[in-house]
């Protein structure tokens, strides 16, 4: 086969074949006359878990143990394993250290070493080394120095192969020197072809080839990979065998002749030509086929006098026909394999060789070899599979391995604390599994990783997995493009990792203080609230098995026909948004929901949800609104849930597609809403009925709203009067809603106004439940509803006593004790309102920072003339302290009345309220009066909000927009006829939803889906977070807000049976990077993060980060060292263009352009450092 590439090449081929037959022929008739020196001292020129295994096998055998170590090795864990250990290479790069063969001799001869093993790797197959050791009077554990440089020369071993018989690929017979003889070769031989590095295996310098166009660059690669590892970039090349198992043999030789083999291991599961997974014996190969590679072997190693372990690599192809490939004339990394199968020590072996014993002295024959079950090795690396096997690189926060019966772990530096660095192999730990069969060991491999605990970098180990399971690879044979061909294996389960991450995120409390914004300098109570008893057993029936059992028409007929009066509680919701800034967690409504469940079953309803609380519970409280939702509904079956639905709005503050309102109700729904209260900012019909068909939509009950505003019992006012309010009434009724609701949400409703309103109403629609929503900003709550319920009010709405008042709903318990033993009762026991309240009032202290009353010590009867709803006055009061305007706020109260006149006396709820809000603001900023803001209209740079509102973004509010202030303020802006949202396109869930799963690593949900769609970047910095953070929902709030104190000791619940037990210890010095390192212990063990000191940070300055959601800044994909820039500032680059090479872990990597455009900045130079995502450059498209 050699000899049909090229007339005159095969002459020369048949030249060095004679010239190999001479010299083996002369090799084994030459006598041998040899003695037993035994080995006392041995240096292992490498590093890592080789060094490791060499050292243990000499330990074994009584011999002295010597490591070498360059620089960046210090903290390595193979010198520490040796007797001695020794810096070499000193000021030298860190692979060119390992690859100083002076330093190396010298160390050797100055501590009387009588032997060195070489490893696997660096100097493992260079003859020159050997010959240095020899000329240097210390042995080379391996072949003899011209056996290496034969097998060492790829094109001298294929010369060999054929002179012993053995099947080659068609290849080059001497390594090439220029890019034109690798296109003569492909222009004889036909692509695809694959590029070799001529002194050197694993992977480094190898290319496959597959198109003219590729030729030049993947020779360029190939030729720099192959000089980075092996101090030489020759090349050779071959023709490429598509999809061939790679079966390799291997062999163990004596200096007296004789040659074993030791059966094969089937390698063929590889990435960029690198093993991954090795198995011995290879599975399901034929008998014969086995019989014809070790037969191949055995002859191939007798042929050069081959001693010592080597390996000789085949490919087979798809007829069972193989080929030679190379010989390793050194120890392999999978010799593991071998060893468990045959119970034979290979590097015993070795050093035994070495020492002059035969083979048959240390009692290998090949009669007596044989195959004991199967063993695989899983090679575990820093590696991050879904970004194409990318080295990572960073500290070992976390290192707990995978033992036990049948498993085997020959590991180096993998221990907590390790650094995993940049420049050498990511290779971790070899993971070996043994049993019967291949299934009994890949169950026993799977179960010793899923017990695998690695922290701080990525690796392979969800990959491995996959491909442990994998039908293919247990119960068929598998070859060289078996990863390629199955993507599924990047089907990647993350790991959940929760207790580091909380670590992470404790640490980044106790380092930089709260995440979420602290209004003002309070702490939280360290007093922790007590839950009262629960009853064991289920809740009793409630109004919402009503609603399961009849639906929402039964349902309202039920709500109308009971008797007395039925409370909502807002104590879920809108209470603690008005009280305490929306920043209640989950964790504290899900550990009294089960007694509110059992106590207070005759509920009309609880709101928890929607409004603000949706994307508050993402952008502050880094917690996810949807498994709140689940999990309440799992706490209180029985009582019905009810959200606020901002109509086309849904839960924001902008307009969407009818669509995604459709959507969002109908996954609300199936996470257990029951009742959409649906309301408009502006009491604009077409948002509202929107609201209303897609709730009515998804199967819930719909509550459509009336926002309150003015007052209907002063004759005075004249634009929202009680018939405004009838008629729009009328169109709510005449669309279906099931339940009436007056929205009163600054609490305007007195006495006289709400019996005048709701008699009206009832009078109206005999038939249609009422509910009535207000604020007690004014301290008239009580009476004012107590009024609603006289007149016919079905429904109030309340909060338990310590979270009423204020800005808040009326008391629960006043309106409890008022009713009581009237036509208007409630049933609910006053009792139990107290054992509420009194969870509520401790509870409220942890919450102390975001108080109203750490600003505000009453309410306000002032509201009545200003009528900001009670939400608002809170934030309102809360945002003119912080911005010094504190002693000023009764000027901002008075300007948001002004700017409600402005605006054209508007309906005040969010969003139209903050655009009010933001119109006061703005005027007490800048010293302006009403007449000067109209005066000065067309001059003034206007709040965005308010130019929106103007624009017709929210839509029309009632009698219009307010001219002529509207036109002045648009000048020629662009006007939004109608309806905002009917315009607007479908979304497309589906784009969406693939988006996001390219984006993010873990399942994306159909609640994720909807949380992107309604608030993109929120989710997306929630995504983020929690990627870091981790479940931070579980921790108890003062925890949560201000972390641990030294020597605090808590628990922490991931789920049930799993808890934590975490003591914080010390908070340490800023290193050089910015960081400080926090000490825990965890279960009681010792565990540590790094937190970067934000504040610190901003004084050192850093290689900027590549922000993700810029298209044109490019980040390193993967730590490493930039070899080359292949473009310049001002440089036009188009789409797939190269840009620079990086290389990490003796990997190369050409980082291509994404976009086409021009290079506006290039913030690296050849040889620059980079962490990974570090910016490399942008571009402008």
């Amino acid at each position: 086969m050699l000899l049909q590439v090229g007339g005159k090449r095969s002459t020369l081929g048949l030249l060095a074949i004679r010239r190999v037959w001479c010299m083996t022929c002369s090799a084994h008739t030459a006598p041998k006359t040899l003695e037993y020196r035994p080995i006392k001292k041995v240096m292992v020129a490498n590093r890592g878990e080789i060094a490791i295994r060499v050292f243990r096998a000499c330990t074994e055998l009584g011999i002295r143990t010597v490591a070498i170590y360059s620089e960046q090795d210090t903290g390595q864990m193979h010198r520490q394993k040796a007797d001695e250990a020794y810096l070499i290479g000193k000021g030298l790069p860190p692979v060119a250290a390992y690859l100083h063969i002076p330093d190396i001799i010298k160390v050797a001869k100055e501590n009387n070493v009588d032997a060195i093993h070489p490893g696997y790797g660096f100097l493992s197959e260079r003859a020159d080394f050997a010959q240095a050791c020899t000329d240097a009077g210390v042995r080379f554990i391996g072949p003899t120095p011209e056996v290496v440089r034969k097998m060492g020369d790829k094109v001298e071993a294929r010369a060999i192969a054929v002179s012993a018989g053995v099947p080659v690929v068609p290849g080059t017979q001497a390594p090439i020197s220029s890019l034109q003889e690798a296109q003569e070769f492909s222009n004889t031989c036909g692509f695809p072809i694959i590029f070799k590095a001529a002194y050197g295996g694993g992977g480094r310098g190898m290319r496959v080839v597959r198109e003219y166009e590729e030729l030049e660059e993947n020779y360029n690669r190939a030729y720099s990979e192959a000089l980075a590892a092996f101090g030489n970039g020759a090349l050779f090349v071959e023709k490429y065998i598509e999809k061939p198992r790679h079966i390799e043999v291997q062999i163990l030789g004596d200096k007296y002749g004789n040659v074993i083999h030791l059966y094969e291991r089937d390698c063929s599961i590889q990435r960029r030509h690198q093993k991954v997974v090795e198995i011995a014996p290879a599975s399901q190969l034929d008998p014969h086929l086995r019989d014809r590679l070790t037969a191949d072997s055995v002859n191939l190693a007798r042929q050069v006098g081959y001693e010592n372990a080597g390996t000789v690599e085949f490919l087979v192809d798809k007829n069972g026909k193989h080929y030679f490939i190379e010989v390793n004339s050194r120890l392999q990394v999978e010799h593991t394999v071998t060893e468990e199968i045959t119970d034979v020590d290979l590097v015993h072996a070795q050093l035994r060789v070495c020492e002059g014993r035969s083979l048959p002295e240390l009692g290998l024959k090949q009669d007596k070899i044989r195959i004991n079950g199967c063993a695989i090795q899983c090679r575990v690396t820093t590696e991050d599979p879904a970004r194409g096997f990318q080295p990572d690189t960073g500290r070992l926060e976390v290192f707990r391995s995978g033992e036990g019966m049948g498993i085997r772990l020959d590991s180096a530096s993998a221990f907590q604390g390790a650094v995993i660095s940049p420049h050498y192999d990511s290779l971790l730990v070899k993971v070996i599994a043994s049993a019967k069969d291949l299934p009994a060991a890949s169950a026993k491999m799977s179960r010793a990783l899923a017990e695998f605990r690695v922290r701080g970098v990525k690796t392979n180990i969800p990959f491995l997995q996959n491909v442990l399971s994998n039908h293919q690879f247990l119960n068929g044979t598998v070859d060289t493009q078996f990863i390629d061909e199955n993507q599924d294996l990047f089907n990647l389960k993350p790991g959940q990792n929760r207790a580091q991450k909380l670590l992470h995120y404790l640490g980044h409390v106790m380092v930089n203080g709260p995440t979420t914004p602290i209004p003002v300098k309070a702490k939280p109570s360290p007093i922790d609230p007590v839950i009262p008893p629960v009853p064991l057993g289920e809740p009793p029936v409630g109004f919402r098995d009503v609603l399961l059992r009849e639906g929402p028409d039964g349902f309202a007929k039920a709500v109308r026909a009971h008797q007395g009066l039925l409370l909502m509680d807002t104590t879920f919701r809108d209470a603690h948004q008005s009280l305490l800034a929306t920043r209640v967690r989950t964790h504290d409504l899900k550990r009294i929901a089960p007694f509110v469940s059992h106590s207070f079953s005759n509920l009309f309803s609880v709101e928890n949800w929607g409004g603000a609380t949706f994307d508050v519970a993402m952008r502050f409280l880094c917690e996810c609104p949807w498994k709140r939702l689940q999990e309440l509904r799992a706490l209180m079956p029985n009582v019905p849930f009810q959200m606020l639905l901002r109509g086309a709005n849904a839960v924001g503050y902008t307009n969407y597609p009818d669509n995604a309102v459709y959507k969002f109700c109908e996954v609300a729904k199936e996470n257990g809403m029951d009742i959409f209260r649906v309301f408009d900012s502006l009491n604009y019909l077409p948002n509202m009925l929107l609201g209303m068909e897609a709730a009515g939509a998804a199967g819930g009950v719909v509550e459509a709203a009336i926002s309150y505003t003015g007052d209907v019992s002063d004759p005075t006012r004249q634009k929202y009067t009680l018939d405004y309010y009838l008629k729009l009434a009328d169109e709510l009724v005449k669309a279906g809603t099931h339940i009436l609701c007056i929205k009163d949400m600054a609490g305007l409703l007195k006495p006289d106004s709400s019996r005048l309103l709701v008699g009206a109403l009832r009078d109206r629609f005999p038939d249609v439940p009422i509910h009535v929503h207000t604020h007690d900003t004014a301290g008239a709550g009580v009476a004012a509803m107590l009024a609603c319920a006289d007149a016919g009010a079905d429904i109030v709405d309340v909060a338990v006593d310590s979270m009423a008042g204020m800005t808040s709903q009326p008391s629960m318990g006043a309106i409890v004790a008022c009713t009581r033993g009237t036509n208007l009762n409630t049933g609910i026991s006053l009792e139990k309102v107290f054992d509420y309240s009194e969870y509520w009032e401790v509870t409220r202290g942890l919450y102390a920072p975001f108080d109203c009353t750490a600003t505000m010590k009453s309410g306000n009867a002032d509201v009545y003339e200003n009528e900001i709803p009670g939400g608002q006055y809170t934030n309102l009061h809360f945002q003119a302290h912080s911005m010094g305007l504190g002693n000023k706020f009764k000027e901002v109260k008075k300007a948001y009345a002004e700017a409600n006149k402005l605006l054209g006396d508007l309906i005040k709820v969010t969003p139209s309220s903050k655009i009010v809000g933001d119109l006061a603001q703005f005027m007490v900023q800048n010293s302006l009066s009403r007449a000067e803001v109209e005066e000065k209209a067309d001059e003034l740079s206007f709040p965005l909000s308010v130019v929106e509102f103007l624009q017709g973004h929210i839509g029309i509010p009632h009698g219009g927009f307010p001219e002529p202030f509207r036109s002045k303020v648009l000048k020629c802006l662009p006007r939004v006829e109608g309806r905002p949202g009917a315009s607007l396109p479908p979304m497309d869930f589906q784009a969406l939803e693939k988006q996001l799963q390219d984006a993010h690593e873990d399942e994306i949900t159909p609640e994720d889906v909807m949380s992107a769609a309604m608030y993109p970047k929120v989710f997306q910095e929630f995504k983020e977070f929690t990627k870091a953070f981790g479940p931070v929902d579980c921790l108890d709030t003062r925890i949560f807000l201000d972390g641990p104190k030294i020597a605090e000791e808590f628990e922490v619940e991931l789920e049930r049976g799993k808890t934590l037990h975490i003591k914080a210890l010390a908070l340490g010095d800023l290193n050089k990077a910015g960081q400080r390192e926090v000490f825990f212990e965890l279960n009681g063990q010792l565990r540590s993060v790094l937190v970067k000191d934000t504040v610190a940070l901003k004084e050192m300055h850093f290689h900027p980060k590549a922000l993700k959601d810029v298209r044109g800044q490019i980040g390193a994909p993967m730590p490493g060292k930039v070899v080359e820039v292949k473009v310049k500032q001002g440089q036009q680059v188009e789409k797939g263009q190269p840009l620079c090479v990086l290389s990490a872990m003796k990997m190369e990597m050409v980082v291509n352009s994404p976009l086409s455009g021009t290079v506006a900045k290039v913030y690296v130079t050849a040889d620059s450092t980079l962490e990974g995502d570090d910016l490399i450059l942008e571009i402008t498209e």
